[in-house]
């Protein structure tokens, strides 16, 4: 069912997404939220050794060399739009479930390894990552299984609401995921390279760690 370019691209999300529910299961027997923080280390180098081992499998990530600069302050204006909206839709309908969060201190000291991790992870390593899978592979794979042929411009109504819609679900603010999907969808599809989407999602995560940093809204980690 899958071929090469298909676990190239599901791989590292699927390792990703693997420390995920270890997490949970690990806290589910007990254990305390603090003492698993060093996970997320592990996870974010299999996640950066896995996209290296594949590197030369992401055609996609070749860099567009007829880009405009427009396409760049759009995919960054998006992402600061998708940053607001993350920490404003926060009602409680617009929450799935509880986020345990990453909270990085030790005694109210603030562990700064931790927090360089966690800003590299979110803001280089996690976008490049989840765009692989969500637009470039996913998106592309429900229009048709050979999705490296697929335009990203042609993609039908169908594979975008899907796609937009699993995107949610896999966060808990699940409606500022659906937005986040949404943008990043388009973004994808109007500008015809997989780093505009990058960016963006760079863009959001990027600001959204600093701001968690500052204000200590250590549950939007």
């Amino acid at each position: 069912m899958f071929d090469r370019a298909d676990f190239c691209r599901i791989a590292p999300f699927g390792a990703y997404v693997f420390f995920m529910v270890l997490e949970d299961v690990l806290l589910k027997f007990g254990w305390e939220a603090n003492d698993l923080r060093m996970l997320y280390v592990v996870k974010i180098a299999v996640v950066v050794g896995l996209l290296w081992v594949m590197r030369k499998a992401y055609s996609e990530l070749r860099w567009p060399i007829d880009s405009s600069f427009r396409t760049w302050m759009v995919a960054i204006s998006a992402g600061v739009i998708v940053f607001i909206a993350w920490i404003n839709l926060t009602a409680d309908w617009m929450v799935m479930g509880e986020a345990v969060g990453f909270d990085p201190r030790d005694n109210d000291e603030i562990d700064w390894f931790l927090v360089t991790v966690r800003l590299i992870g979110a803001a280089l390593v996690v976008p490049v990552m989840e765009e692989l899978f969500w637009r470039s592979f996913l998106m592309r794979w429900i229009d048709h299984p050979s999705f490296l042929t697929v335009n990203p411009a042609q993609v039908g109504l169908k594979a975008f609401c899907i796609t937009a819609a699993l995107f949610a679900l896999a966060h808990s603010l699940w409606f500022a995921g659906l937005f986040a999907g949404i943008v990043y969808n388009l973004l994808y599809m109007r500008s015809g390279t997989l780093w505009s989407p990058i960016l963006a999602h760079a863009t959001t995560n990027g600001i959204l760690g600093a701001w968690v940093i500052c204000t200590g809204n250590w549950g939007f980690w």
